[in-house]
């Protein structure tokens, strides 16, 4: 698919943490600017529970609260450095300073005023174009920004913008609707250039980075809504020796219903897949479901993570 961007189009990037909108769309909103349109980063986190980065360019072991407002303000500084080089002012750039690590938690907790603060964004900027992160990015708090921004571009007044997610960790999806930005060397350094201001992470972590950015920018189109029905067929066959700790997070424009597995409305079906019943098949807009483990864990990304119902 091709994307045609021009002095009329209007792009709201949905970052979950600083370095994000450099890695996965740095070429997009250079081009952009470069044809004349207007751009807005929307930061959900500043990045501050971010400790092992920490630990490494400060020389420290323990990090509290203080050490941690204060790595999120360096952030902040290197996003607004990053979006220099990309051409565009500290004004473009509109934080909203939810916790680091816990979208997720703030969605289950605060759906309503969670959604309601992008659709505020979207409201007054009016995009044309939303660059957002793929739900099925394996960083828990990519995922579920991907949930709140669906959300927010279904509940919006106005005409609905156009939606591409991108993916900076996990494996790309082939197939239909993917978009694939053309480039340059010249816009490619200076990508590289804007990855580069973001020091703090790369310090420890600039080769990962490099190799992330490096990749050409490719993008999946996002549909606005899902498809209503009583039932819908899960895409996870879990072990049973886990389904004891295993919960299931139910997500639309009405609300979270959450259940522990072995709780959950769910059959086999003929050909061994679960079914969740129950559904409310009048339900506006888009639905999603998280499948995660109840138990405490040292790893950040997601084992199962979000589908769209």
């Amino acid at each position: 698919m091709s994307l045609s961007l021009n002095a009329r189009t209007r792009l709201l990037v949905v970052a979950p943490h600083p370095d994000d909108e450099s890695i996965a769309t740095g070429e997009l909103i250079l081009q952009v600017r470069q044809a004349g349109g207007e751009v807005q980063i929307l930061l959900l986190t500043n990045g501050d529970n971010n400790p092992w980065p920490q630990r490494w360019v400060e020389r420290r072991l323990r990090i509290g609260a203080d050490e941690r407002r204060r790595w999120g303000e360096r952030r902040r500084t290197e996003v607004t450095q990053a979006l220099a080089q990309l051409g565009v002012t500290g004004e473009a750039l509109q934080p909203l300073g939810w916790p680091d690590m816990g979208i997720t938690r703030r969605l289950c907790d605060q759906l309503d005023a969670s959604v309601e603060m992008v659709v505020q964004c979207l409201e007054a900027f009016r995009p044309t174009l939303v660059a957002l992160p793929a739900l099925g990015d394996h960083h828990p708090d990519h995922g579920a920004a991907h949930v709140l921004t669906r959300l927010a571009v279904a509940g919006a007044d106005g005409e609905a913008p156009r939606m591409l997610a991108y993916l900076v960790h996990g494996q790309e999806v082939t197939g239909k609707g993917r978009v694939k930005l053309d480039s340059s060397v010249g816009i490619h350094a200076t990508k590289m250039a804007a990855l580069a201001c973001h020091r703090s992470q790369m310090a420890l972590s600039g080769k990962r980075m490099r190799r992330l950015a490096d990749r050409g920018e490719r993008y999946q189109a996002v549909r606005g809504t899902s498809v209503a029905a009583e039932s819908a067929v899960l895409p996870w066959q879990p072990s049973r020796l886990l389904q004891r700790w295993l919960r299931l997070t139910l997500v639309d424009e009405r609300g979270v219903r959450q259940w522990p597995w072995r709780q959950a409305p769910l059959s086999m079906d003929g050909q061994g897949r679960y079914v969740l019943h129950g559904l409310d098949p009048a339900a506006p807009g888009p639905r999603f479901l998280k499948l995660h483990m109840n138990l405490p864990s040292p790893w950040i990304f997601d084992r199962w993570g979000w589908c769209e119902l």
